[in-house]
Parts: C-alpha cells; sequence; structure tokens
C-alpha cells in the first residue's frame, strides 16, 4: 500500500474529541458529517464516490453514508465505519477491492447501558405516569394517593437476566450490579453467561435484550418466551426490535403476564400510528436514541483515528472487520 505524505480523509461521520487532533496529525482532513443538530443528510454510493473524487479523498470515515459500489471503485486506502457493526460499508466488496474496513466496537456501550438502567427505573416507578399526574393537577386521582398508585417493589435484591454478554451487556451487567441486583446472562459466545435462555427467562424479575441481530436472534422472544418469564417481570430492549416478536409482547403486557416494559428501538425507527403500544402506561417507549451522547462519538473518532494512524505508518489497526486484506 502507497501512502501519500498527506492523504486526505474525508469524514461524512460527525468527530469529536481529541482523536480528531490525531485525524489531522495523519492527513488533511476534510470533515462533511451526515448528522449537525439540526440537519440530516445521507450519500448513497453514488454520491459518495463522487464527493470522494471532489476532494480527492483516499480515506473514508464513515457512519451512515453508504460505502459500495463506485465508492469502492474509488482507490480508497481505508474505510473507517464509526459503527460496531459497519452495516453501512459492503464488506465483501470491499475486501475483494483489497480494502482494509476498519469499525468501533463498543463505541456506544456506556450510553446504551445508560440508556437501559433509565427506562428499567422509569418503567418500575412509574415516573412517566406520575410525572403526567403532577402536570395535570391529578396528584389526588380518584380519590386515591400517589402512594398508592405508585407502589412498586425495589430493584435491588432483584434479578436481572442479560441476553446478550458483549461489550453493551457488560456495562450494563456493573451498573445493575451496582443498584444491588443479581446478574445473570445468556449469551453462547461469552464465557461470563452461565445460564441457557430458558433458565434466564424462569429467574429474572427484568429481562433486558442486548444481543446482535442475527439469523439465530431474530424474533428470539415470541410468545412462548414471554409466557415463560415471570410473573410481573420487565422487558426491556435497547438493542433492535428485531430480537422480539412485538404482537407477542403486547399480548404479554395487556394479560399482565408483564408489568412493563421499555424499548429504545422499532421496525422502521417508528411505530406505526394508532400502536396499541402507545396506549399502554406501563411502557416506556424512547426513539432509538441510546447511543446519542457526544461521549460516542468522540469515542468512535478516538478508535477509528487511532487505528488509521497504525495503518498508514504501516502498522495493523486493532479492529478491522477483514484482516485478510492486511497481509
Amino acid at each position: 500500500m502507497t501512502v501519500p505524505d498527506r492523504p486526505v480523509i474525508l469524514a461524512t461521520a460527525p468527530l469529536r474529541g481529541p482523536g480528531v487532533d490525531i485525524l489531522r496529525s495523519i492527513g488533511e482532513l476534510v470533515e462533511d458529517p451526515w448528522i449537525s443538530e439540526t440537519s440530516m443528510r445521507l450519500y448513497n454510493e453514488q454520491q459518495l464516490a463522487e464527493r470522494i473524487a471532489e476532494t480527492r479523498a483516499s480515506v473514508v470515515i464513515c457512519e451512515a453514508d453508504k460505502c459500495a459500489g463506485p465508492v469502492l471503485e474509488s482507490g480508497l486506502l481505508a474505510i473507517a465505519s464509526t459503527r460496531g457493526d459497519p452495516t453501512n460499508v459492503d464488506v465483501p466488496g470491499a475486501t475483494a477491492a483489497g480494502i482494509p474496513v476498519l469499525h468501533a466496537p463498543g463505541r456506544n456501550a456506556d450510553a446504551v447501558a445508560e440508556m437501559t438502567l433509565a427506562l428499567l427505573l422509569a418503567v418500575n416507578r412509574r415516573v412517566l405516569p406520575a410525572d403526567a399526574d403532577v402536570r395535570t393537577g391529578q396528584v389526588f386521582r380518584d380519590g386515591t394517593i400517589p402512594y398508592q398508585r405508585f407502589r412498586a417493589w425495589q430493584l435491588a435484591g432483584r434479578t436481572a437476566g442479560l441476553v446478550g454478554l458483549g461489550a453493551v451487556g457488560r456495562a450494563t451487567k456493573w451498573r445493575l450490579e451496582g443498584i444491588g441486583m443479581r446478574v445473570i446472562a445468556c449469551d453462547p459466545y461469552a464465557e461470563g453467561a452461565t445460564h441457557r435462555l430458558d433458565q434466564l427467562l424462569d429467574e429474572a424479575d427484568v429481562v433486558s435484550m442486548h444481543a446482535m441481530v442475527t439469523p439465530d436472534t431474530i424474533g428470539m422472544m415470541g410468545e412462548k418466551q414471554f409466557a415463560a418469564m415471570r410473573d410481573g417481570a420487565i422487558f426491556l430492549n435497547t438493542a433492535r426490535a428485531a430480537l422480539h416478536d412485538t404482537d407477542a409482547l403486547v399480548d404479554a403486557l395487556r394479560s399482565g403476564k408483564l408489568s412493563g416494559a421499555g424499548l429504545d428501538h422499532f421496525e422502521g425507527e417508528m411505530l406505526p400510528a394508532g400502536h396499541p403500544l402507545v396506549e399502554m402506561s406501563n411502557v416506556v417507549l424512547t426513539p432509538h436514541i441510546g447511543g446519542a451522547t457526544y461521549d460516542t462519538e468522540a469515542n468512535h473518532t478516538t478508535i477509528v483515528a487511532a487505528d488509521l494512524a497504525l495503518l498508514l505508518r504501516g502498522g495493523r489497526p486493532q479492529h478491522c472487520i477483514n484482516p485478510e486484506v492486511l497481509g
């Protein structure tokens, strides 16, 4: 790989933190982020290829823009996806073209773990209905006092079951242990996970999803699995909605089998109008914001900058999804 003295690095991902200085030290950095505080723009593969040609970039740092087809014919030295799983990159195509694809595993682990904890606390203590009662002057609703309506079991001493013990699962584990919960996990690829899914569902008062979406995990939480959960358990999913059957979840909530749920992702990124989950006061819904922290941007910038510096100086990057192209 012949590397120019000052390669042009086109960054369509948002960058932040000390990693920006590393990038500027190894090349000419062109920042063209796909998202800002107020706007959003996505390049398809043709548009991104045109932008590469316009800037004469030999390295692309991307998060959501599509890296495929003509992008892979642009003579790139490297593609760095700021995602943990570089789903916006045609990895087989890049491999065939001999282009290393870097990625940023664990960039948002702490952020998503914090969102998981936030959803759990909000669901268990019914924070949103209590807030609504205060705002609407319904504190003494139907002749009752809030202490009657919002009593709950404390989480300390309860059991949380994590389905998936990767970076997010591990970050969630110590947080839940920190509030006094016993934590068990199911993950065939993690040494610290000691339970099968059926065992976990039988023991857990809270079930939290942190698995990747694969052919084996799509719909892994369905009617049978919700029925196997403990009565009154809470279901959380800050990973992907494809991991659970939403209709089966609605039925489990309606029947009272589950006491509540907290969800941060939906198929198509939003619920259809009139969806039954929207009407449920024991469900907390957030619009895929688990990883939406400034720290996530700083983390992925640092990870890809360090690896790009290694790669461009003839070293071996730590986080390369197709290391076979490195030789």
